[in-house]
C-alpha cells in the first residue's frame, strides 16, 4: 500500500498499530503501513477471533482498561486502527 492512497495514521494510531503487530506477530506488516480506515478482520488486514482476545488483552495491559467480550459495540469498537484508536483515547487509564 503506498503513502499517496494510504490516510495518514495519527501519533496515538501508530502506537496502537505496532502493539497490533507485536502483539499477533504479524509478520510481513509494518505497523506504518496499516490503513487506519482499513477494516481490522475479515477482508483489510484479516485478523480473527482469537486475533480479537490476543488484541484485547494487549490493550488491557498497555492501556489500562478492559476490552470486554460482551461488550454490543465491539463491531465498531474494533471495525479498524482508527475506531480502535478513538476508544482507547476516550477511555485509557491516565
Amino acid at each position: 500500500m503506498s503513502e499517496a492512497n494510504a490516510t495518514a495514521q495519527t501519533a496515538a494510531e501508530a502506537e496502537l498499530a505496532k502493539l497490533l503487530v507485536d502483539s499477533l506477530n504479524l509478520e510481513g506488516v509494518a505497523p506504518a503501513d496499516i490503513d487506519p480506515d482499513a477494516r481490522l478482520f475479515g477482508e483489510g488486514l484479516g485478523l480473527d477471533s482469537i486475533d480479537a482476545l490476543e488484541l484485547a488483552l494487549a490493550v488491557s495491559k498497555q492501556y489500562g482498561f478492559q476490552l470486554r467480550s460482551d461488550n454490543d459495540e465491539n463491531r465498531r469498537i474494533f471495525a479498524s486502527l482508527r475506531a480502535l484508536s478513538a476508544h482507547i483515547e476516550q477511555n485509557r487509564a491516565a
